[in-house]
């Protein structure tokens, strides 16, 4: 069984505390960090060098674009933006984001989300 090292960025205790639940369903998943802004999520991207990325958008300190903008582009892990702002979707899909979940999303959606991702770390690896 494989292990997605996954981390989740939200500065809302509650919505990663959702995320974090939602995930906990999945044995494949292996939550390695959570954060609360955007300088910890690159901290912790560099250290824990995650395959999925549950990131809000909205944030105090860096957003979520300057998040994905910090990191090395050669080990961008997949991006789920979540977010409570449906005005960042064609821009998230520019910085080559898996989905992007708009709040408040129902589990259905979710894990439509996540399937999404693990298709794309499919295709990765068959590559």
């Amino acid at each position: 069984m494989r292990h997605i090292r996954t981390i989740i960025v939200d500065d809302e205790p509650a919505a990663r505390d959702r995320v974090a639940r939602l995930l906990q369903r999945d044995d494949e998943i292996e939550l390695v960090a959570q954060c609360r802004n955007g300088q910890e999520a690159v901290e912790a991207v560099k250290k824990h060098r995650p395959d999925l990325l549950f990131l809000d958008v909205q944030m105090p300190g860096k957003n979520g674009f300057e998040v994905v903008a910090d990191l090395d582009p050669n080990r961008l892990p997949f991006i789920v933006f979540v977010t409570a702002h449906d005005q960042y979707a064609l821009q998230a899909f520019d910085v080559n984001a898996v989905d992007y979940l708009l709040k408040p999303y129902d589990d259905e959606r979710f894990h439509n989300s996540l399937d999404k991702a693990k298709r794309f770390m499919d295709l990765r690896m068959s590559s």
